[in-house]
């Protein structure tokens, strides 16, 4: 059994003792730190929350005690049910509540869940924000209402359709143009809620063959729900077979977006933000922001652009979020196909990348696998290196950064989110593990040799 507690919220499997899983006791003592949390910030003021849910098994149980907790803690909840994340992060903003809790464990298996902590513009909340919350979950600071001052509860299912009318309304999305091009389209929604939200999207996008595949609700996730190459055969076969314009392939809580070519070829996770970038700036040149472990070909693409620049953020939603806010970037995002486009939202958002994609696709006129090949070909290799409990990992990274430093060869080296080095023709990016004395070395190039050449020599050195 396992309990992480992060800045973001808390995840862990269901079961077990208290503290050594998800069980319901843990799930209160969070939900109240929480609420404690946003009290404090907004005194005097009686609160509102939303709260939603992916499909998994342990998710309804989840959610009766979050949503009891909150309104013991003397919080208005409003209820959404079934969900998606990124359908939560706007239930936030559109129904002006003061935060949010998305109860969904994202890729992680179906014996996981967790909590998922919003601040009032429907975004993770701070480093500084979830230390304090984890503080006070600690601390036991926490006082309950009183019986005439418990929350109440406004349940309100339809926010998936107005997730979906907000995508509509975009200017970029171009609901002619997909219509016209008449695409047949695979879905994988791995059986969670993407299978309510994906579907009902490609229709109200004039999409009418929809291919559907795992789509029912149940949780029983019909294979490792992590949208990678390895557990999506099943969608592959089904594209080929059925002669599909494109699969579309999201994961439980419908945050990440993976593409398959019409030859049932991955079209690659790394190149969904590449691709709708790429979109976005023909028609509204400004910055983009990726973490350091995305792929280089988004630097590539925007530099197509007069007058783009891009730039990486630390590994995590937040640190990319707040990344482009400070550079005014137009699009964003994270590469394990996670599209954000301020100008629906600033969250990981499946729902408006698969809308933006499908334009582009429909106004270029080519197949999947050529507009594919119209990107800089780059291949991620991912290793990692075992050391010894004794050994100070912040230590051998700084002296990691300071070697490469001085190597001619390097172009940059970058030290906010562990040690990222930078060569003429790829890249190394080492991060230390929170959890085990392993550093994980991610590395990228042209093709996987070159890839693997770079890590080795880091690997090497350290």
């Amino acid at each position: 059994m396992s309990l992480i507690k992060s800045i973001s919220g808390i995840r862990g499997t269901i079961g077990g003792p208290a503290g050594e899983g998800l069980t319901p006791l843990d799930v209160v003592k969070f939900t109240s730190a929480f609420a404690t949390f946003l009290k404090g910030a907004n005194p005097g003021r009686r609160l509102k929350l939303a709260v939603g849910r992916d499909a998994r098994l342990s998710g309804a149980m989840v959610d009766r005690l979050v949503v009891g907790t909150l309104q013991g803690m003397g919080v208005d909840v409003l209820e959404t049910g079934l969900s998606t994340t990124p359908t939560t992060e706007m239930t936030v903003i559109d129904g002006h509540c003061d935060g949010g809790i998305i109860i969904t464990a994202s890729h992680n298996p179906k014996h996981w869940n967790a909590l998922k902590l919003l601040n009032n513009k429907g975004e993770f909340i701070s480093d500084a924000e979830g230390k304090e919350v984890l503080r006070l979950a600690e601390s036991g600071e926490v006082n309950y209402a009183e019986v005439d001052d418990l929350g109440l509860e406004t349940i309100e299912e339809d926010w998936i359709d107005r997730h979906i009318e907000r995508v509509l309304g975009l200017e970029l999305v171009d609901v002619e143009a997909i219509k016209k091009a008449n695409f047949k389209v695979a879905v994988d929604a791995v059986n969670s809620t993407g299978g309510l939200a994906i579907p009902r999207l490609l229709r109200r996008l004039g999409v009418q063959n929809v291919v559907e595949l795992n789509c029912e609700p149940t949780g029983h996730f019909a294979h490792n729900p992590e949208p990678i190459p390895q557990n999506l055969t099943q969608i592959s076969d089904c594209v080929r077979q059925n002669h599909c314009d494109l699969g579309i392939v999201v994961d439980p809580d419908v945050d990440r977006l993976a593409l398959v070519c019409e030859t049932g070829e991955m079209f690659g996770e790394e190149y969904t933000l590449v691709s709708v970038a790429d979109y976005v700036l023909q028609h509204t040149p400004g910055n983009t922001v990726s973490n350091l472990s995305s792929s280089r070909a988004l630097r590539d693409v925007t530099r197509r652009y007069a007058g783009c620049e891009y730039n990486a953020a630390a590994v995590g939603e937040v640190n990319v979020t707040t990344l482009m806010r400070q550079t005014g970037a137009v699009i964003g995002g994270e590469g394990n196909g996670g599209v954000i486009y301020p100008a629906l939202h600033y969250g990981r958002d499946a729902l408006v990348g698969v809308a933006l994609f499908l334009t582009l696709l429909a106004k270029r006129g080519m197949k999947v696998s050529e507009l594919r090949k119209t990107y800089p070909e780059y291949i991620i290799s991912k290793n990692r290196k075992d050391l010894t409990p004794d050994i100070d990992v912040d230590a051998l990274l700084a002296k990691v950064a300071a070697f490469y430093k001085s190597d001619a060869a390097v172009e940059k080296v970058t030290t906010i989110d562990g040690v990222k080095i930078d060569f003429a023709d790829g890249w190394v990016h080492l991060r230390k593990s929170n959890t085990e004395p392993i550093i994980r070395i991610y590395s990228e190039a042209a093709n996987e040799a070159r890839a693997n050449e770079l890590a080795a020599a880091v690997i090497q050195q350290i």
